[in-house]
């Protein structure tokens, strides 16, 4: 049985004064990749930020690496290698790529690994190498998501947290996005996906995770739930 990375036990979250989360469980093993999905103001979101300390939560607990991190914030979490792929992007619009790419590595000293990894980046998104010294808010919607993933691997994590990574992207954009989270994901980075895609995020994953109106209603291997007809017919369409 694989080591249990990150584990949510009763999570409960208010937010503008709603109760967004209200007692969910779930886990994520070593070398998953794991997507939670659900649609618009199921609570995901609330989730994540919850999980990287971008929100205060109400009662339950979140585990990392069997301890506690319930209270801590994002640099603290980040030290210890669970790294965030925020919901529309938040790159550093007036910071070039190169520079984004640097503050991705904030927390390292280690100066020839961290360009080695920036050409890494570089590898998996040619399009950021060929626009490295031009400022991130010119970027297309598209070329910002890859800048995000590309900061957040940076910094080396064990765990990859990604929220809504397609959404509002062209067809192609999404094609490739989905690409690098499975790349990623073979290079041995286990990964919590957060998608309202639900074809294509239980495609790629291990185990699924279903939420609704601040619940999980349903969990499993992710390719059973992806002919389930309860999932394809909330979530697909059919």
């Amino acid at each position: 049985m694989a080591k249990t990375l990150l584990k949510v036990t009763g999570l409960k979250v208010a937010y503008g004064g709603i109760q967004a989360v209200k007692g969910i469980d779930f886990e994520v093993h070593e070398g998953e990749l794991v997507s939670l999905i659900g649609s618009n103001g199921a609570g995901k979101t609330t989730t994540m930020k919850a999980i990287t300390g971008s929100l205060p939560i109400n009662d339950g607990d979140i585990e990392y690496l069997g301890k506690s991190i319930r209270g801590q914030g994002p640099w603290d979490l980040v030290k210890q290698g669970l790294a965030m792929v925020p919901e529309g992007r938040g790159v550093f619009t007036r910071m070039t790529i190169i520079e984004n790419l640097q503050m991705g590595a904030y927390i390292r000293n280690d100066k020839p690994e961290i360009q080695a990894d920036i050409d890494k980046v570089f590898t998996i998104f040619p399009r950021l190498k060929e626009r490295r010294d031009q400022l991130a808010g010119t970027l297309s919607g598209g070329e910002q998501q890859m800048l995000a993933m590309g900061r957040a691997l940076m910094s080396r994590p064990k765990v990859l947290l990604m929220d809504e990574p397609s959404m509002g992207l062209a067809p192609i954009m999404v094609d490739k996005i989905f690409e690098v989270v499975r790349d990623v994901y073979a290079q041995g980075v286990t990964v919590l996906l957060v998608e309202q895609n639900a074809s294509r995020a239980l495609a790629i994953a291990d185990r699924g995770y279903v939420m609704e109106s601040g619940i999980i209603t349903m969990s499993g291997d992710a390719k059973t739930m992806l002919h389930d007809p309860k999932v394809r017919a909330a979530y697909l369409g059919e």
